[in-house]
């Protein structure tokens, strides 16, 4: 299992690289500003996803975003 400072640190890189340094800092400000309850937001979030739509996004995302092993 990975450290908090592990986890904060791969977050930072990877929302830096996808938003840039400044949009990451500004999504984090929003997150802390924001009553935001993650349980909740992933209880709903694929609600209206079937297994195999999901599946395939999940691939198709995979695909188009090998990551550093390639």
């Amino acid at each position: 299992m990975k450290t908090d400072t592990v986890i904060r640190q791969e977050g930072m890189e990877i929302l830096s690289q996808h938003l840039g340094l400044v949009e990451a800092e500004r999504f984090i400000m929003l997150i802390q500003k924001e009553a935001f309850d993650y349980t909740q937001w992933q209880e709903t979030l694929f609600d209206n996803m079937s297994v195999e739509e999901l599946s395939k996004k999940a691939a198709e995302y995979r695909k188009n975003n090998p990551g550093p092993q390639g």
